[in-house]
């Protein structure tokens, strides 16, 4: 863990937010030597911030006991480089039990995922994670999707919560989130709130959420393109849009719509193409499935494609 509180080491970022898979063996097994290498190689080659067993790295299909262990070992891969979160996610009592695992293990923070199943109003998901902050010290990120909406109000109340730092979004509604920024800022004019942009390859998006002025997001592609997403997020970061626009049309574009092609794809395209580097994770564990042959030769043309258009940067094997 490191010293510093999470807030302030995610309000000004130097590279990507690395969300890494989660590595299992041929039996199915965790492989946490794959697991440390895979993070090392995203440490090495620039992320700013850990994000470990969240919704790229399987968070639904890992036991407490291996989520434990797959938290531990990233924050003692790191060792206090950059800060780890783990992610948090079921109904209030067992997100606290993660909770709990996280904070043993060392973890610097929490992505706090919607609750399982269940679509609840605004004060019971307030209450929900009001109580998951105030069972932990760890400060804690929500994310809004899928069954977790919140109205800008909601937001403003959450702000308020000691714990809770920042949201991320991963809904897409732009109108939405500009009445967020502006409910909290105008009712919490002392509170530096942080936003991420939390949508499935966040870079196709980056320009939209920059122009509301929320500049952090989580990025797949890191995982298995690093040097595709540094460039991309310099480009974001610095103005150059005409970088961005060019990645955007020549390598993002093609990815989410490779992605739009099958069902959960978001996690296990993004595990192929971990392991089209050379890292050898294994396979995504049911019920997701694997990626169809056809859709593994396009991803890596996209790839290849990609990295053309850094001009004379290879893909290299550090990550």
């Amino acid at each position: 863990m490191t010293s510093a509180p999470l807030a302030a080491r995610l309000t000004r970022v130097a590279g990507p937010l690395f969300f890494p898979v989660t590595a299992y063996g041929p039996d199915g097994a965790l492989d946490l030597d794959a697991f440390r290498a895979h993070i090392r190689g995203g440490i090495d080659a620039g992320a700013a911030a850990i994000f470990a067993c969240c919704g790229t790295g399987e968070f639904h299909a890992l036991t407490p006991e291996e989520f434990g262990d797959c938290v531990r070992a990233a924050v003692e891969e790191t060792a206090g480089e950059v800060p780890v979160v783990a992610g948090a996610g079921y109904g209030t009592a067992i997100a606290v039990r993660y909770a709990e695992i996280a904070e043993a293990a060392g973890a610097d923070g929490l992505l706090a995922m919607p609750p399982y199943l269940v679509v609840a109003d605004q004060d019971g998901l307030l209450r929900h994670y009001a109580a998951l902050a105030a069972a932990t010290g760890l400060e804690i990120i929500v994310y809004q999707r899928d069954n977790a909406l919140f109205t800008p109000e909601t937001v403003v109340e959450l702000a308020k919560v000691d714990g809770i730092i920042g949201l991320k979004d991963g809904h897409g509604d732009l109108d939405l989130m500009q009445r967020i920024l502006s409910a909290v800022r105008t009712r919490e004019p002392d509170r530096d709130f942080l936003y991420f942009n939390g949508l499935p390859t966040a870079e196709l998006t980056g320009l939209a959420y920059r122009g509301i002025g929320i500049s952090l997001y989580s990025s797949a592609v890191f995982a298995f393109a690093p040097e595709i997403a540094l460039a991309f997020h310099r480009a974001l970061t610095s103005g150059d849009d005409t970088t961005v626009n060019r990645l955007i049309d020549g390598f993002y574009r093609p990815l989410v719509e490779l992605r739009a092609q099958g069902r959960g794809y978001a996690v296990s395209l993004v595990k192929a193409g971990v392991r089209l580097r050379g890292h050898d994770v294994g396979e995504v564990r049911t019920p997701l499935s694997e990626p169809r042959p056809a859709h593994i030769k396009e991803l890596t043309e996209i790839i290849e494609r990609g990295y053309a258009l850094l001009g004379d940067t290879e893909p290299g094997a550090n990550a």
